[in-house]
């Protein structure tokens, strides 16, 4: 069993998934979509059965029984084990008490900001700022919807926590609009001149 199959970022909500309830992979699947669009852009059905075979070889989860559901084909149900709640235990622990500096494409693309041109930057971030805003006021309602619905803070904790960071970015990208606009982030020397448009070039 390659080792790197347990070190894939899904092992981890996977065996949160069946810590809630046993349940087969195709389920599984739709689950992790539905709960994340994340997962529903990086979670393909291929690496979801090789990860479920890999936890199964590695004793966190076992299969339980086998269901038929019309002329679909039977599709095998899987809990959790001891060892996979202990594993699972042990990951979170491990993954919030400990910092990781996560590089992320916006975060690659700011450190070259000066190459759109101050123009550009503002209006760059401008609608990025705009996209956050509609996808912020999006997620917020479904939160509300949630929680209206009965489901437990504690289900949806993980909502709360992106909501908080979206503010947080959508706050820098504001302020950083503003120094641009005001002068008060000096554009350095070297860095691009304005963008020329097509009429111009």
């Amino acid at each position: 069993m390659p080792r790197r199959a347990l070190d894939n970022p899904i092992v981890l909500p996977v065996l949160g998934l069946l810590l809630e309830q046993p349940t087969h992979p195709h389920q599984m699947l739709a689950e992790l979509r539905r709960r994340s669009d994340a997962h529903a852009a990086a979670i393909t059905r291929g690496t979801l059965y090789n990860t479920v075979t890999a936890l199964s070889q590695a004793g966190w989860l076992a299969p339980l029984e086998r269901q038929r559901s019309g002329n679909r084909p039977e599709r095998t149900v899987y809990a959790l084990t001891d060892a996979g709640r202990e594993e699972l235990v042990r990951r979170l622990d491990a993954q919030i008490r400990t910092p990781q500096r996560e590089f992320s494409r916006f975060l690659g693309a700011v450190a070259h900001l000066g190459a759109l041109g101050r123009d550009g930057a503002v209006e760059a971030l401008t609608e990025r700022g705009r996209r956050l805003r509609q996808r912020t006021a999006e997620d917020e309602r479904r939160l509300e919807e949630a929680l209206a619905a009965g489901v437990p803070r504690m289900h949806v904790i993980e909502a709360e926590y992106a909501l908080s960071l979206a503010r947080a970015e959508i706050a820098w990208v504001d302020s950083a609009i503003e120094e641009l606009r005001s002068g008060t982030l000096p554009w350095p020397p070297g860095a691009a001149p304005e963008l020329k448009k097509e009429e111009d070039a």
